[in-house]
């Protein structure tokens, strides 16, 4: 069987027992390396769950997924991702190769961002579409995440954006030449979203528009959550690009129309309090 685990959003204890249990009668573990991190290395869970784990990068995934999949008919492999297995679309892929070939599979689930963001006080149904912020380049800047922001808000919906992460990555120089050599990793932090963020206001400001996102809308940054040292910051978007809050990995959160609760919520982890009263949009029913 393929058993496909979640290991939340922590260290090496935040796996199920459920899961746990799987991942120690496997024969084969595989920790996919690129859609996520935690805030412990290969080698701290490989003691806790007394099991080598394979690395299995993007391009394993995506290309050699035979090779995660290879007598899984026989004996156990586990697939380990970090937060839920379904975090990820590249994971449904792997699914159905496995029913394809006839391997039977089971899903263990764990905390994912997409629930524990609630952590901030935002109300989880009053979300919208998620977003993805890449790392722009000299000449590669998309603006198309603004536009899924900017109809999430004009329905009074919060936005959680999921902040790039390159791992593995080769320059354009190595990538042509063949060189199978890689960039450092790189995590984008809240700041950096943000500033992005405020460049394309600019730029669509001076395209004659005035978007429903502006520098005081209020935002929220999130570092290592479900890390005992996890960190929460509320403030306005022009706030967020100056916030250092440490390591990765990070999320951002452009927020829409707040209930009262959720404004006092934000208010716990706020910059300047006085913001809020100045620039959420409230609903008080």
């Amino acid at each position: 069987m393929l058993y496909l685990v979640g290991l939340g959003l922590g260290d090496a204890k935040d796996i199920t027992v459920k899961g746990l249990e799987a991942v120690r009668r496997c024969r084969r573990v595989y920790l996919e390396a690129y859609t996520s991190a935690l805030t412990v290395g290969k080698d701290a869970l490989e003691e806790f769950y007394g099991k080598e784990l394979i690395l299995a990068d993007r391009e394993t995934v995506e290309q050699e997924a035979d090779s995660i999949l290879k007598d899984a008919d026989v004996y156990d492999v586990a697939f380990l991702v970090v937060g839920d297995p379904f975090g990820a679309t590249t994971h449904s892929d792997l699914v159905l190769r496995a029913v394809n070939l006839g391997i039977p599979y089971r899903v263990i689930h764990n905390a994912s961002i997409m629930s524990a963001v609630g952590c901030c006080g935002l109300q989880l149904y009053n979300f919208g579409e998620t977003v993805s912020i890449v790392f722009w380049t000299d000449t590669w800047k998309p603006e198309s995440f603004f536009d899924k922001i900017k109809k999430n808000r004009r329905n009074g919906m919060h936005t959680l954006c999921l902040l790039d992460i390159k791992v593995k990555e080769q320059s354009l120089e190595n990538l042509m030449k063949g060189r199978k050599i890689y960039e450092p990793p790189r995590y984008m932090s809240v700041n950096q979203a943000a500033e992005q963020l405020l460049a394309i206001i600019q730029n669509r400001r001076l395209q004659g528009e005035e978007p429903e996102i502006t520098e005081n809308t209020i935002c929220v940054g999130l570092a290592r959550v479900g890390a005992p040292d996890q960190k929460i910051a509320s403030g306005t978007l022009r706030e967020m690009s100056t916030m250092e809050l440490g390591g990765p990995l990070h999320s951002m959160i452009v927020t829409g129309t707040m209930h009262p609760l959720e404004l006092e919520m934000l208010k716990l982890f706020s910059v300047d309090s006085s913001k809020f009263e100045n620039n959420a949009v409230q609903k008080t029913t």
